[in-house]
This record gives structure tokens, C-alpha cells and sequence, in this order.
């Protein structure tokens, strides 16, 4: 098997459960049962293990890994200890993962702060602004990585202000377009003073045809270790356990007509995206709060 120089992994493993109850996510308060959530231990243990035997597998090979749970992972003592493994390993050049940051900080000083990053969501209506607040100041007081964000809709404006002016200048706060709005010019800037990239989000991109780093030196994997081109193409290039997988990666057009998700479209070639977050892709910190967005 032999992987290209740089592969990041975008990995989401059966776990489905969450412990906010957002009106806009089909996962809200959904529990998972025992049994699917030793099913989800095993596999991210797996998929932990495959990515330390790549140092000795694919020497040269330099991996970054974005967990992407549909429900709130960091709440489950598995995502904390392959969080801190991983980013002790010398091929792994980030690992990171998208939170609600309800659970605890503390396991993050085990981290190396060099690799290791968080993306934050704040869900106003879930948890308390100071309680939030709070979480942030300590991931600053532990010197981890971590960008913020909000989805803009707009009962959140007024908080997503308040917090944009409490958090350190230097923390880049993101803004989501609400799934499904349509944004007014005089709308979209109010969020795009809080957010100078929120343009990128306002609307979906006309994809089909362009060229994608996805299914090239970007994949996504599931528990089972399929490996797909990114979470929304459904397409199958193989096995992450088998190497399968290995000889389909090659450059190609995006299939779908349009993408409409960060973690999709900021690969897409065309918009020029790796340069705003040079640095920071996976966690989605701009490449000028690179060294100081903590």
C-alpha cells in the first residue's frame, strides 16, 4: 500500500448519541445503547491503531485526522485518549475534533498542544453563555489550539456579539449559515462583522466539475473502514484496513452539484481555501491567527 506525502482523514464512527437537544440536528438528546457504544469504542481504537502503524507502515507519510461525530464524542473517554495518543505521534501532523465542549478539559493537558486542536460549537439554548465562556478561557489557560463558532441564525446574533468581544481578538469566531436560509445582503453583514470569512457559508458552491483534493489527499472513513471521498458522496474507494483503498486515490471533479458544508467545499480547489486556513484546515483557524488562536 502507498499513501500520498499528506492524507487527511475525516473519520465518523457509528457513535450517534448527543447530550444537547439543538432543533436543528436529527441527532439531538439520542442515546445510544451499551452495545453501540462499545461497537463505537472498537472501532476508534481500531481506526487509533491503524494510524499508529502507519509510522512504521508508510514511512514519509504525514496524516492528519478530524473526527466528525454526529453526536458529542468528546463526553466519551475513548475520543480523549486517542486524541492525546495521536498527537504525540511524530507522523501525525494534527488531530483534532469537532465538540459542543460540555464535557471536561482537563484530559487536553495529556495533549501535545503542537497537534492536537479543537472546533468548537456554542449552541445557545443548550448551555449557559458563561458556562461556554467559561470552557473557552480554560482551553486558553491550557494552551490548546481551538477556533469558535455559532450557527447564525438570528436570535443567536446578540450573544454571538457578546462573545466575539469577550474571547481574545487573536480566536477566530466562525459563523454557519443556518441550513436552508436565505441570507439578505443587509443580513449577512452583521455576521460577516463577527465573521470576515462568513461569505465562504452564506451559500452553497456550485461543485460539480471542479477539481477536489477529496478522494486525493483528503478521505473520509466510517467505523467499518470504508473509505469514501468525503462525507457526502457516498461512493466506496475501498478499505482503510485492507489498503484497498490506496490505489484509488488519484485527483478528480467533484460529482455532487453543489456543497454546502466546511468540511466539504473548504477543499475545493478553486475557492483557494487552504490558504485562508494554511495551517489550520481541520480545526478551522485562518492562517493569520495560526500561532496565536489559542
Amino acid at each position: 500500500m502507498s499513501l500520498p506525502r499528506s492524507l487527511s482523514i475525516l473519520y465518523r464512527g457509528p457513535l450517534a448519541s448527543c447530550d444537547y437537544d439543538c432543533p436543528y440536528c436529527p441527532f439531538a438528546k439520542r442515546r445510544d445503547s451499551p452495545d453501540q457504544l462499545r461497537a463505537d469504542r472498537a472501532a476508534l481504537e481500531r481506526f487509533a491503531e491503524w494510524v499508529v502503524e502507519q509510522g512504521e507502515a508508510s514511512p514519509g507519510t504525514r496524516l492528519s485526522v478530524l473526527f466528525t461525530p454526529w453526536g458529542e464524542g468528546l463526553v466519551r473517554s475513548w475520543y480523549q485518549r486517542a486524541i492525546a495518543r495521536l498527537s504525540h505521534l511524530p507522523h501525525v501532523e494534527r488531530v483534532a475534533i469537532q465538540t459542543n465542549l460540555s464535557g471536561r478539559l482537563d484530559w487536553l493537558a495529556d495533549c501535545d498542544h503542537g497537534s492536537a486542536a479543537l472546533w468548537a460549537t456554542f449552541h445557545p439554548g443548550q448551555v449557559s453563555y458563561d458556562r461556554f465562556l467559561g470552557k473557552c478561557r480554560r482551553l486558553t489557560e491550557l494552551g490548546v489550539r481551538f477556533s469558535v463558532g455559532v450557527v447564525g441564525f438570528p436570535e443567536h446574533l446578540e450573544q454571538t456579539r457578546r462573545l466575539r468581544s469577550e474571547l481574545p481578538e487573536q480566536t477566530y469566531l466562525w459563523v454557519n449559515a443556518a441550513e436552508g436560509r436565505s441570507y439578505t445582503d443587509a443580513e449577512a453583514s452583521l455576521w460577516q462583522e463577527i465573521d470576515p470569512h462568513f461569505a465562504y457559508s452564506r451559500t452553497p458552491h456550485a461543485s460539480l466539475g471542479l477539481a477536489c483534493r477529496t478522494g486525493d489527499t483528503v478521505v473520509s472513513v466510517d467505523g467499518d473502514g470504508t473509505v469514501r471521498r468525503c462525507h457526502f458522496v457516498a461512493t466506496e474507494l475501498g478499505n482503510l484496513y485492507d489498503g484497498s483503498f490506496a490505489d484509488n486515490l488519484r485527483p478528480r471533479a467533484c460529482p455532487a452539484l453543489s456543497c454546502d458544508c466546511h468540511i466539504g467545499y473548504v477543499h475545493l480547489e478553486p475557492l483557494d481555501l487552504y490558504q485562508v486556513f494554511r495551517g489550520g484546515v481541520l480545526e478551522r483557524i485562518p492562517a493569520a491567527d495560526k500561532k496565536t488562536a489559542i
